[in-house]
C-alpha cells in the first residue's frame, strides 16, 4: 500500500491533523457539526462530561459524555470550502494511520450531524421552526473537484436545472442525498426537503445591497421547484458539501436548521439564540437514545 506524501497529508509535530490540531482519541464517532466557535461551547455545556477541548483557527472541539455516550461538537466555519477541510481531515483520523500514512483495511464510520441556521424558501415554514435537510442541492461546486455520480438523485437533478433554466456563468449544480438512518431517527416534529447550498451569501443567495445580480429572480426560480412533492426548503451555505464528501467517504451525515429568516415573508427571528438551543437538545436527546 502506498504512503500518503507529507505534501498532501500535512501532521503537526504532535502528529495532529493540520488545521484541525486532532489526534484520534480525541474524537467520537458521533459528531455534531456547527459553523460558529463560540456554539461548541453552548452545545457542549449539554454534555455530562467533557473529556477534550482543542481549538485551532475557526476548529473548535470538544469531546466528552452524554447519555452515556461519547459525543463530538466541532466548529466549521462557513462555507463548502471549510467543510472540505474537515470532513477529509475528521476522516483521516479515523480511516488513516497517521504513523505509517497508509489507508486502513478495517474502515470507521462516522455519523455527522450539523446544525446550523438557515433562511426558508418557502412561505409557510416559520422562522423559529426546524427544517431537515433529505437532499443538499450543491450550487457552490466543490464536490466536481472529486470523482463521483449519485444516479439516485440524477432525475430530481435533472428536473431542477430544466426548471429553472440553469445555465453559465453559474456553477454546475450537483444533489446529493442525506442519510436515510439519520433522517428517520431525527424527523419527527420538523420540516423536510431539498436545501440549497450557496457559495456566499449575498448575491449566491439572492441579496441585494450595492450589486445587480446576474441572474435575475433566482430565489423565485428555488422557490417555485418542484419534482413529485420535493421542493427547495431553505438556504444555506454547507449542506452539499457535508452530503457529497460523506456519502463518497462511507459515512452518514444528516443537516437540521433552526430557520431564523424566511426570505418570502421577509421575516426574521426575534431571537434565533433560543432557537438553536432547543434544537441541539432535541438532536442531542434523540442521537443518544
Amino acid at each position: 500500500m502506498n504512503k500518503i506524501p507529507d505534501s498532501e497529508l500535512i501532521l503537526n509535530p504532535d502528529g495532529s491533523v493540520f488545521h484541525m490540531h486532532l489526534l484520534p482519541h480525541q474524537i467520537s464517532n458521533i459528531i455534531l457539526l456547527v459553523g460558529d466557535p463560540g456554539r461548541v461551547e453552548m452545545v457542549s455545556n449539554n454534555f455530562d462530561s467533557v473529556e477534550h477541548k482543542v481549538q485551532n483557527r475557526e476548529f473548535a472541539t470538544h469531546t466528552g459524555m452524554f447519555n452515556n455516550k461519547k459525543v463530538s461538537v466541532v466548529s466549521t466555519g462557513i462555507g463548502t470550502d471549510n467543510i472540505d477541510i474537515v470532513i477529509n481531515e475528521l476522516d483521516a483520523l479515523v480511516n488513516i494511520d497517521l504513523t505509517q500514512r497508509v489507508e486502513k483495511i478495517d474502515k470507521t464510520q462516522l455519523k455527522f450531524v450539523r446544525i446550523g441556521t438557515s433562511g426558508a424558501l418557502q412561505e409557510d415554514i416559520n422562522v423559529d421552526s426546524f427544517v431537515l435537510s433529505e437532499y443538499g442541492l450543491g450550487m457552490d461546486g466543490l464536490l466536481h473537484f472529486y470523482k463521483h455520480h449519485f444516479k439516485e438523485e440524477q432525475e430530481i437533478l435533472n428536473a431542477f436545472i430544466k426548471q429553472t433554466s440553469w445555465a453559465a456563468p453559474l456553477n454546475s449544480p450537483y444533489l446529493v442525498k442525506g442519510s436515510n438512518i439519520l433522517f428517520d431517527t431525527l424527523k419527527e416534529g420538523m420540516h423536510t426537503g431539498i436545501t440549497a447550498t450557496a457559495c456566499g451569501f449575498y448575491g449566491p443567495q439572492g441579496r441585494r445591497l450595492r450589486l445587480d445580480m446576474a441572474i435575475e429572480g433566482l430565489n423565485d426560480k428555488l422557490t417555485a421547484f418542484n419534482y413529485n412533492n420535493q421542493r427547495i426548503t431553505n438556504f444555506e451555505m454547507e449542506t452539499s458539501a457535508l452530503f457529497g464528501l460523506s456519502k463518497l467517504l462511507g459515512h452518514e451525515a444528516i443537516t437540521a436548521c433552526a430557520i431564523i429568516a424566511n426570505r418570502i415573508r421577509k421575516e426574521y427571528s426575534k431571537d434565533y439564540k433560543v432557537t438553536v438551543d432547543k434544537l441541539v437538545k432535541i438532536i442531542l436527546q434523540r442521537l443518544t437514545e
